[in-house]
């Protein structure tokens, strides 16, 4: 993964247009909406726009972790460049070691001089060794450098409750016992804010091929030893659900939903639907992009039939319902290592990103978090590294310009998207939400997922009253347009020229295949 596929990502560019919208249309589609500003919904967590960075190919060693020795500007270890992007998206919450990698993760491995920590084999993602540079410490302090709160997954598959015991005591005990004093012998005098724990990954699959039943019995035994009190507040998050089994989280909420906070749920956008080949994240056609939506909008059905389960075995909505991994994942990019997940980031993914969001947006009174899979270098990150270069990819775009909804108040937002056909694959135009944000203005969000058609999308503000509009806009000439190492980007944010008001009405001329978010005070 060293030699980063330049000469492939320069010449994707050379095909792609800047990032301006298209300025001839195929055709424009119409539609009408209604914005409901005095019906205000729940609140819209900004944990919704939370992170995943798993032990996972270039994803935590290059991509985060440089060493204090690098020539790569760094503070103790960990790339400045990288930090800044992220603390520019406001990113609330990193969930880490894994995935995976967590089942097997020993803490303690971790920990002390570097010098001294053992080398493993990661056998979960290609055989790479593992040198343990990067543990508890370092996490730490990443999450802190970036302003994000940690979300620590426990190893549940491989480990028992007393190393998971240990493992919470070390991080946040206050107190003179061993542990604590350990922490503060290796530099940390502090107990760390640890607000999430995950207890056990995928436990029906990579995390121990457990039945619902089995697992939750796990969890109450490992739920024992939790001991959740003033020094240990977390939220406690089991394990849950691969994709539509809702009857692990039936079984799961009934059996153990009452030693539990959060229950987690993964689902991951195939523009194929085949995990033996899953399609190629550049230089598709329109059948594939047509395909990649109509596979993510699943998103929205899949959490409604896990919401029907949770709300017959609890009915106040207690248990948060946490989607801490989801995205796209296509096949590896030609020449690399299979178990690194490597793959190129282009519109379609910053199109995706924003869809899901204005999924995320609808059930807000459940799903208090989500963690798109991964942060750098891994399925559909932020961000792209290759020595001391990086790139911002289209996703980390949509992030960014969504941080306005982050810990805002929902408002419905009434609208029927009309249907296209997309070579074949019949999906909505569009997909759209709103919201009002803390800083009083109203935000109105678009995803028009027409690779051709550009949408007039006329929206009654009801009892708003607007006096003026802005906003911006995410798209290009080309579906697979990038951006690449050492030039300009080519898929990135610029100010949207679409928007109108004319006394309760606003009109957005959304062009296709793009983002637009915009902002009514």
């Amino acid at each position: 993964m060293a030699k980063r596929f330049l000469g492939a990502a320069v010449a994707l560019l050379a095909m792609a247009a800047a990032s301006v919208p298209a300025g001839v249309q195929a055709a424009e589609l119409a539609a009408t909406a209604t914005l409901k500003a005095d019906q205000p919904g729940t609140p819209i967590s900004r944990y919704i726009y939370g992170q995943f960075s798993e032990h996972l190919g270039a994803g935590i060693y290059d991509g985060v972790w440089v060493g204090p020795d690098s020539k790569i500007p760094n503070v103790r270890g960990i790339r400045t460049d990288v930090v800044t992007a992220l603390k520019d998206i406001h990113v609330p919450v990193i969930r880490w070691p894994g995935g995976c990698f967590a089942d097997e993760y020993r803490w303690r491995d971790g920990i002390g001089p570097r010098a001294k920590r053992p080398s493993r084999k990661n056998n979960w993602w290609g055989g790479s060794p593992e040198t343990n540079a990067f543990g508890t410490h370092e996490f730490m302090d990443f999450a802190e450098q970036v302003g994000a709160d940690p979300y620590v997954s426990i190893n549940v598959g491989s480990s028992d409750p007393t190393e998971m015991r240990e493992w919470i005591e070390y991080m946040t005990s206050p107190g003179d016992d061993t542990l604590a004093q350990e922490r503060r012998a290796n530099g940390r005098d502090k107990p760390f804010k640890v607000p999430f724990i995950g207890i056990g990954n995928e436990s029906w699959g990579c995390g121990g091929e457990m039945t619902p039943e089995y697992y939750a019995n796990e969890y109450r035994r490992f739920s024992a030893f939790f001991h959740k009190n003033d020094d240990n507040p977390a939220v406690r998050v089991g394990s849950g659900a691969n994709a539509f089994n809702t009857n692990w989280t039936d079984v799961v909420t009934k059996n153990a939903g009452r030693f539990m906070d959060a229950i987690s749920l993964h689902y991951y956008t195939l523009p194929t639907g085949d995990w033996k080949t899953k399609g190629a994240a550049t230089g598709f056609d329109k059948a594939a992009w047509g395909k990649t939506m109509a596979q993510t909008l699943r998103m929205d059905d899949l959490i409604k039939q896990h919401i029907v389960v949770m709300d017959k075995n609890d009915p106040t909505k207690r248990i948060g319902l946490y989607v801490d991994e989801w995205g796209t994942w296509y096949d590896v990019e030609p020449g690399t290592n299979p178990g690194h997940l490597y793959q190129l980031n282009t519109l379609r993914d910053g199109v995706v990103a924003a869809a899901n969001f204005n999924i995320f947006h609808r059930y807000t009174d459940r799903v208090k978090m989500t963690n798109i899979a991964q942060t750098i270098n891994v399925l559909q990150a932020m961000i792209l590294t290759q020595g001391d270069k990086i790139v911002l990819t289209p996703t980390y775009y949509a992030y960014k310009m969504y941080v306005p909804f982050q810990d805002s108040t929902a408002i419905p937002l009434d609208v029927t998207a009309p249907e296209i056909d997309v070579a074949g694959t019949k999906i909505p135009a569009f997909n759209a939400s709103a919201a009002k944000g803390k800083d009083g203005k109203t935000y109105i969000a678009v995803a028009n997922m027409s690779p051709d058609d550009g949408v007039k999308l006329s929206v009654a503000l009801g009892s708003l009253k607007a006096k003026a509009v802005s906003g911006q806009v995410l798209t290009a000439d080309k579906m697979d347009a990038m951006n690449a190492f050492g030039a300009k980007p080519a898929v990135a944010p610029v100010a949207f020229k679409g928007a109108k008001l004319a006394g309760d009405k606003l009109t957005l001329d959304v062009p296709s295949k793009s983002v637009v978010v915009v902002a009514v005070e």
